[in-house]
């Protein structure tokens, strides 16, 4: 047993949606010891490459608080540039929301979506995924225009370690993982993106869809989560 979890059991996950008063949309997702803060804004205007054609555009920005993993380190600010890393799970977070957005629906508006990681123990990524798509709905909902998102969309992590397939890895667990996973789908289970990477050896098409059959149950239950604070 895992800290007395099984292995295809979620950490506690927790969705405290309205968590600040000031953005338009706001969620606070706890999932075991990782905690990230999600914010959507809406401003009435979208870049100029999209001006005049009656369309929206959403996009994301992801950023690692200086303390959220124990040791401190620089804020990016004071480099003068984004790390890489920093750059594709922000990317990561704005195709995973566009997915399931009608940019027609929005209109010339831009919807901003930040997530912030207070304290990282591994999935940051995916909490910053499911969080922020309950703080965009909420941002949407408080200017009728709900129907910008098309459906719910949430992610987890699956991977192999010891050769057990393992649901939802703290940072223990993904640092110790012969393969590390990321999925990302729809409320109803479409995939949206999968990020797979064998650490130390190559895996088989099999093991892979046990991977990802685990990572479906985890997250109707997230989709569950985001649903119920929704309607609260």
């Amino acid at each position: 047993m895992r800290q007395g979890r099984r292995p295809n059991e979620l950490r506690p996950l927790e969705i405290i949606p309205g968590f600040l008063e000031q953005p338009h949309g706001s969620a606070l997702i706890s999932c075991g010891k990782t905690r990230v803060l999600c914010t959507a804004s809406l401003e009435e205007s979208v870049p100029r490459w999209l001006s005049g054609r009656g369309r929206g555009w959403l996009t994301a920005e992801y950023s690692l608080l200086p303390a959220s993993t124990g040791d401190r380190t620089a804020r990016e600010a004071r480099t003068g540039r984004q790390q890489g890393r920093t750059v594709e799970i922000q990317r990561l977070i704005g195709r995973s929301v566009r997915a399931v957005a009608d940019m027609e629906a929005l209109g010339e508006r831009t919807l901003w979506l930040d997530c912030d990681v207070l304290q990282a123990d591994g999935g940051t990524r995916c909490a910053a995924i499911s969080g922020v798509y309950v703080a965009a709905m909420l941002a949407l909902d408080r200017f009728g225009l709900s129907k910008a998102l098309r459906g719910s969309v949430a992610a987890v992590s699956v991977g192999l370690v010891g050769g057990e397939a393992l649901l939802d890895l703290d940072y223990e667990e993904d640092s110790g993982a012969e393969v590390d996973v990321n999925v990302v789908t729809t409320g109803d289970g479409a995939l949206i993106e999968v990020q797979a990477t064998a650490e130390r050896a190559p895996f088989s098409r099999d093991r892979l869809d046990e991977l990802l059959d685990l990572a479906a149950g985890g997250i109707e239950e997230i989709t569950a989560a985001q649903q119920d604070v929704l309607r609260a």
